[in-house]
């Protein structure tokens, strides 16, 4: 005997009640998370030093403004300009400047640009391992070890062991600046063991009794510092005072790099990183303010 069309029919209504019950209205999804209207999104890469700040402003900046979404990735200074460079980047982090032949091309891609945005005061600090006795280094002493013509500590004031010499990768603004400043344009020595990141430096030298290593300001956690100078009567630590005063030899600037000048999203940003706040995170970071 066959069943009625109507009683075929009820089962499905009641399945279709049930499935509508569970399903989450629009409003329910986006009250749980989903951002209402179009996201504006913002990317940085480069400069490892600038990484953690950038990281740091691009969580306040999204608090304060949720439909924003910023992504930081570091890399090496090189990496994001030439990010900057194919249009894979909005802002390229730099603690170098530009090469004259990188601002060239991108002034072909965009006339009005390139733009380079200082946001940060830094200087480049060399260290030791935090047992390790010598406390100055020279500007000439830096050189003759990063170029292999000094080997052991006993010939800087040291004990009778080697120096293991700790560098940044060739594509880190970092890198580029010691070469220039440092090593007046000469190639370091194949003795020096190249590691990605300055983190990655400083946790090696602070595992290391004979290490010596250099980076940005703010890494410097389970090392000694060392004083840098001319001569060692004028050498002084990395500080606030040293940079504003000019006493400090190996100063710089970090900088955020853009193909043209800032609209939207990326001018509110970087108006953000120069706000009195923006640059009190300068300060927790470690860095030094350009305000």
């Amino acid at each position: 005997m066959r069943r009625p069309r109507s009683s075929r029919i009820l089962p499905l209504v009641l399945l279709v009640l049930v499935s509508a019950c569970r399903r989450p209205s629009r409003d329910a999804e986006q009250d749980a998370g989903t951002p209402r209207g179009p996201v504006a999104t913002l990317t940085l890469k480069g400069s490892d030093t600038l990484v953690i700040l950038g990281q740091r402003w691009a969580e306040q900046y999204m608090k304060a403004h949720p439909g924003a979404r910023i992504q930081v990735n570091g890399g090496g200074s090189g990496t994001g300009i030439a990010a900057l460079l194919n249009g894979t980047t909005d802002i390229a982090m730099a603690s170098r400047a530009l090469q004259d032949t990188e601002r060239e091309r991108l002034r072909q891609k965009h006339p009005e640009g390139p733009v380079e945005v200082p946001v940060a005061l830094d200087g480049i600090a060399f260290y030791v391992h935090a047992d390790n006795p010598v406390d100055t280094l020279t500007l000439a002493q830096l050189k003759a070890i990063y170029q292999g013509d000094l080997t052991r500590w006993k010939d800087v004031g040291g004990p009778d062991r080697p120096i293991t010499v700790y560098s940044r990768e060739s594509s880190s603004g970092t890198y580029a600046f010691v070469k220039e400043r440092v090593l007046q344009g000469q190639d370091f020595t194949e003795r020096a063991q190249t590691l990605a990141g300055t983190a990655a430096v400083v946790n090696a030298v602070s595992l290391d009794p004979n290490g010596l290593g250099f980076g940005g300001a703010a890494y410097l956690r389970g090392v000694k510092p060392l004083k840098v100078g001319a001569e060692s009567a004028t050498a002084v630590h990395l500080s606030a005072d040293s940079l504003r005063t000019g006493a400090y030899p190996l100063a710089r600037t970090l900088s955020f790099v853009l193909s043209r000048p800032p609209t939207g999203l990326a001018r509110n940003f970087i108006d953000h990183a120069l706000t009195p706040e923006g640059q009190r995170t300068v300060i927790d970071t470690g860095y030094f303010p350009v305000k």
